[in-house]
């Protein structure tokens, strides 16, 4: 031994001694391991038999067995019939001598969009958060009992990476009758969320330096997928319209995201003229229009908008939809429709890319769509969240007393008030403390140029009773960062 026998056992009593909630046996095998990788027992040098080791520190031999046999299995110790001793290390003292690295991330990192706070409590005014509430939680765990009690274990596989095929079948039917579009199971692929949904789109269809069209200002979803594809984004700016762009001064897109129904954070709907022209674009230049339909189940005047994908036959389209907006967000269930072509040409990928699981639920959500009771939810938050937009839209007219433009199209559960003059990332972050959590609009365009700001206020998780003292607040803390001029 390189360290005196009454020096070791001193430095490993004392580790038993202070060993806290942990068992002898990891105090011992911790003390021994510390002090191989900090050199004060070096490689070769030999330890006490394990009966010597048992007696001096008072513990059964088992245990100082166990202790040793694990480092052995880690590679710190070699146990033969001469003894146990220190094996020889790659590098000597290495555990002593390492500095604090310098971290350096990779730059696509420094492109990614500010994340988007996901506590609980959910605070007012949260974007993009439905009434989870309201969602028939008794009713769902009904359904989710009795998918284990007659399927139980056969569901603990990873599944058909495309996922379940009886609530791929449920949506196709469900999409025929609410969104115009004709499709079957085999074109429909479950997600974990439209994000995954806009990934998989990049990785199937777009090579890294490709051209992205996105909607300026857009979801920041789509941004970080782009940004960490290695795509090159340019953003087309949005009106009354939807997404609008001059194709002479653009280079040809590979993909383009928009989101036609409801556009976010706008609310505007893409006019039958510009979607028929954003099809002739992506025909010509033989690109893929990845259609985020995020919450157009959610409409307030007229009937719902068709889908883009519908419109046309073989429309270059590929369809997202999710539950987190629909349902309730930890739920992470998305899907996305292929036109039949592009179905058949992806789906060896598929298997790739796509591991399956989470099949209770799945099942469980093709039996509440099945029986009708997605349905019902759905008009029971549409009558909700109409009457949620109403009040809103009234209590801004009277509660916020600075100039401001209204940007709602008649759905969703959002709507975004556009403000000049203001720094609402600043109102945002003073807005936390009184748990108000609006969405800074800012944060949402590509061009800075065009940059406007503005607050986006979420209402589908937040009662009536909170939207007037929740103004009110907001106006008091524009106020005080204009220096009491608002």
């Amino acid at each position: 031994m390189n360290i005196p026998g009454d020096a070791l056992f001193a430095l490993i009593g004392s580790a038993l001694q202070n060993r806290g909630e942990e068992t002898r046996q990891r105090a011992l095998y911790l003390a021994l391991r510390e002090a191989i990788l900090h050199g004060r027992l070096q490689a070769d040098c030999r330890l006490p038999g394990s009966r010597v080791l048992a007696q001096q520190l008072s513990l059964s031999r088992n245990t100082v067995n166990a202790a040793l046999e694990q480092l052995t299995l880690e590679g710190y110790l070699l146990r033969s019939r001469q003894g146990t001793r220190v094996a020889q290390l790659a590098h000597q003292n290495i555990a002593q001598n390492l500095l604090e690295p310098v971290v350096t991330l990779a730059k696509r990192v420094a492109t990614l969009p500010a994340p988007t706070p996901r506590g609980t409590p959910v605070p007012a005014f949260t974007p993009g958060t439905p009434a989870i509430n309201y969602f028939p939680l008794p009713l769902w765990r009904r359904l989710y009992d009795r998918v284990l009690r007659e399927e139980g274990s056969a569901l603990l596989g990873y599944g058909d990476p495309a996922g379940e095929y009886t609530l791929r079948e449920a949506i196709a039917r469900h999409l025929a009758l609410s969104r115009g579009i004709d499709c079957d199971a085999s074109q429909i692929v479950i997600t974990e969320g439209a994000l995954e949904g806009v990934k998989l789109c990049t990785q199937l269809l777009s090579e890294p330096g490709d051209v992205a069209w996105i909607e300026d200002p857009g979801y920041a979803g789509a941004k970080s997928a782009f940004s960490q594809s290695g795509l090159t984004m340019l953003g087309m700016p949005v009106d009354d319209e939807g997404m609008c762009w001059d194709e002479k001064n653009v280079a040809s897109p590979a993909l383009i995201f928009t989101s036609p129904s409801h556009q976010f954070p706008y609310g505007s709907v893409l006019s039958a003229r510009r979607r028929l022209g954003l099809l002739e674009v992506a025909q010509q230049n033989k690109a893929w229009i990845i259609e985020d339909d995020y919450d157009s189940e959610f409409r307030y005047s007229g009937e719902p908008v068709p889908a883009m994908l519908g419109m046309i036959k073989n429309a270059p389209v590929v369809y997202l939809g999710t539950f987190s907006k629909t349902l309730f967000p930890s739920l992470r269930i998305g899907f996305m429709v292929f036109p039949p072509a592009l179905a058949k040409a992806v789906q060896p990928a598929i298997g790739s890319l796509l591991r399956g699981g989470h099949r209770a639920e799945q099942r469980t959500l093709a039996l509440f769509i099945e029986e009708g009771h997605y349905a019902r939810h759905l008009a029971a938050m549409r009558r909700l969240y109409r009457k949620r937009y109403r009040q809103l839209r009234e209590i801004l007219s009277y509660e916020l007393r600075i100039a401001h433009r209204v940007l709602a199209g008649e759905g969703g559960m959002h709507l975004t008030v556009a403000i000049e003059g203001i720094d609402d990332k600043a109102v945002v972050q003073h807005a936390k403390a009184f748990q108000l959590a609006p969405a800074a609009l800012s944060r949402y365009y590509f061009d800075e140029k065009q940059r406007q700001t503005g607050l986006v206020l979420g209402y589908g998780n937040t009662s009536a009773s909170q939207f007037a003292p929740g103004i009110r607040r907001l106006q008091a803390i524009i106020t005080q960062l204009l220096g009491g001029k608002a």
